[in-house]
């Protein structure tokens, strides 16, 4: 056995101990004063670290819109995916 693996696992284990620890504190109890407040998300990038949960379905779409998506290049099924959030976003606003 090498070395690496060892290293790694009592990192994961030190890491996995120390989270334990902190989900215990509560929110008063943890030190933030080291940790600037945002007050302006303006710049905020949406998705740089939050994942929405994907699921797989089977739809039906017309052949030249699902070439034309094809078309676009790669990722076409994620560009499809922000239209209809885009227009499930429109829509909603409206209701």
């Amino acid at each position: 056995m090498s070395v690496e693996p060892m290293k790694k696992d009592k990192a994961a284990v030190k890491r996995k101990a120390e989270l334990k620890a902190l989900a215990a504190l509560s929110d008063e109890e943890i030190n933030t004063r080291d940790i600037p407040e945002v007050t302006d998300w303006r710049g905020a990038v949406r998705g740089k670290f939050y994942r929405p949960v994907k699921e797989p379905i089977s739809i039906r779409v017309d052949a030249d819109v699902l070439a034309w998506f094809r078309s676009q290049g790669e990722k076409y099924q994620s560009r499809i995916n922000e239209a209809l959030r885009e227009y499930m976003h429109q829509h909603h606003r409206r209701a």
